[in-house]
């Protein structure tokens, strides 16, 4: 059942669809995108805010988008394209505001790698957080929430901030949740991402302060050389995926997803 916040999650994420290409990628996201090329399989970014499974079966139909790729030219040999999606879904948002994260009341949330803005955006329909901060190191898509927040008057609660999350020091230190959803590993080459997650480790440190990411942490930084110790910065917290009730549930999709607590 759609209630109006979700129908308002809905409106945003058309607004953005009319403002980028189907693939949601522009043409400044250099590395990302030969990043996605250089996967082992076809693969291609569909942002899970923009498009749910009906849209990207509505683009199907009309020869927009494919789900297949074709193995030998001329062929009709096909295999399934992977997808790669840089945002949560609406699915995704609800399950972390409603069941996954406690009551926000008084807290400030940070999203490294705010992109088009769906945890923001969510964070304001779908908790009581104070005030919701976007670390986005991209002008093109912390113009596009911008624009977001201005038409639907997010403006008291939500703030994006045009920077690299390396120069936001404070903003982790006081911060209690910080979400990160496949933020680094296709923006940054190894050892920024290696820099990058030394500086987070070193500046989250507010005890009881919760880190959402996608994926694992163990997956982030277990091929990176860096010198955190995750048993002695974090403990994972279990999430219960069955509290989610909703028909369209990807249960897939909520595994990837990771809370953990600051020790």
């Amino acid at each position: 059942m759609l209630h109006n916040n979700d129908v308002v999650l809905r409106s945003i994420a058309e607004d953005l669809r009319n403002c980028l290409p189907i693939e949601a990628m522009l043409n400044s996201e250099h590395l990302a995108i030969q990043k996605i090329l250089e996967q082992p399989e076809p693969t291609v970014h569909v942002d899970a805010f923009l498009y749910d499974d009906d849209d990207i079966d509505s683009l199907c139909e009309k020869g927009k988008m494919s789900r297949n790729y074709c193995v030998v030219c001329g062929s009709h040999k096909t295999a399934p394209l992977e997808f790669i999606s840089h945002s949560f879904s609406l699915m995704e948002l609800k399950f972390l505001y409603q069941y996954a994260l406690p009551d926000l009341t008084g807290k400030i949330l940070v999203d490294v790698g705010s992109r088009l803005g769906a945890v923001l955006f969510g964070g304001y329909l779908y908790s009581s957080a104070s005030q919701l901060y976007g670390v986005e190191m991209n002008a093109d898509f912390c113009q596009l929430q911008e624009m977001i927040i201005t038409k639907y008057q997010f403006t008291d609660r939500v703030k994006v901030l045009h920077s690299d999350i390396c120069t936001q020091a404070s903003l982790l230190q006081n911060a209690d949740v910080v979400v990160m959803n496949n933020v680094f590993e296709y923006f940054l080459d190894r050892l920024e991402q290696a820099r990058a997650w030394e500086f987070i480790s070193h500046n989250m440190r507010k005890k009881e302060s919760l880190l959402v990411t996608v994926p694992s942490l163990e997956e982030s930084i277990t091929n990176l050389q860096t010198d955190i110790l995750l048993s002695q910065w974090v403990e994972e917290m279990k999430l219960d995926y069955d509290v989610y009730m909703e028909k369209d549930i990807d249960r897939e999709a909520l595994g990837q997803i990771h809370l953990y607590k600051i020790l």
